[in-house]
């Protein structure tokens, strides 16, 4: 009697798909940045021709949008040629930034139709911003792009997270009112990266992570979503992404993490980040 082979599971792709793909950033966040990103940070060990074989690979498993995230995206030497990527195997893209700087051609991709705009905004204050970000003057130049791509008609959304006591964060969503935001959304600092207060366990995360989303570092570790970093589930360099979505330690990555709260269900982009959907707590 012949036993067929059983058939590789099929991949259940998210839908939405975080590429972090530098560590390099102009600012450091000192008591903030989930990726300890800064100035002295590389680009990581996944090349451009890799990034961009894993986007082909993640449209045709069926994720719809990819984010570009770091440190700062646009601060990798490939960064236009991986959202033009993105954009000819027809995935929506957005780039979470720092805007610190932009330059023209920057905004020019940003101006394109499948293409959205995602930022951090500490506080109305400069002093209070420039402290979140460790970088003096971050706050005049991440103003002054907010209100640059708010003319161009840019789609935006906005995050404000606290990370001090006294943090004006309710002066800051209103400053951003006023400015023209409507995408505002703010949170608590997780305790990942240099925010660390305790180790980082599934008890700090929504309960959004692995369901409808999922992140790739910048050395192909596939995670199920940048504040869940500390639970690799396989590599989308060496195995492929689909290898690892169909993958049992995706399936127990997944399983490991508590659903969502019933009073904090998903938006229908998949998006769980402060700057893209209501905050969530963490779900213990």
């Amino acid at each position: 009697m012949t036993i067929a082979p059983e058939a590789p599971a099929k991949p259940v792709a998210p839908a939405f798909l975080e590429l972090e793909i530098t560590g390099k950033c102009q600012l450091t966040c000192p008591s903030l940045c989930y990726a300890t990103a800064g100035p002295t940070q590389g680009h990581g060990s996944m090349t451009a021709g890799d990034w961009k074989r894993l986007i082909s690979e993640a449209a045709q498993i069926g994720v719809e949008k990819v984010q570009f995230i770091g440190g700062e995206p646009t601060m990798h030497p490939d960064f236009e040629a991986l959202v033009h990527r993105a954009l000819a195997e027809g995935l929506k893209a957005q780039v979470y930034s720092n805007l610190y700087r932009v330059r023209n051609a920057h905004w020019e991709l940003l101006e394109h139709p499948m293409v959205s705009l995602a930022t951090s905004y500490h506080s109305d204050d400069p002093g209070q911003h420039d402290q979140v970000t460790g970088r003096k003057g971050s706050h005049a130049a991440t103003r002054a792009n907010i209100v640059q791509a708010l003319n161009r008609g840019i789609p935006l959304q906005v995050g404000i997270v606290k990370v001090h006591e006294g943090q004006r964060v309710d002066e800051a969503r209103t400053e951003l009112q006023q400015l023209g935001v409507r995408a505002i959304q703010s949170d608590d600092a997780r305790s990942v990266g240099r925010a660390e207060k305790h180790l980082p366990s599934v008890r700090d995360l929504c309960g959004g992570c692995a369901r409808g989303r999922a992140a790739v570092m910048s050395d192909g570790t596939v995670t199920p979503c940048v504040l869940g970093r500390f639970l690799p589930a396989g590599n989308a360099k060496s195995d492929g992404l689909g290898a690892v979505f169909a993958g049992q330690r995706w399936a127990q990555v997944a399983a490991s993490i508590p659903p969502w709260q019933s009073a904090c269900p998903p938006d229908d982009s998949g998006d769980c980040d402060p700057a893209n959907t209501p905050a969530c707590d963490p779900a213990y």
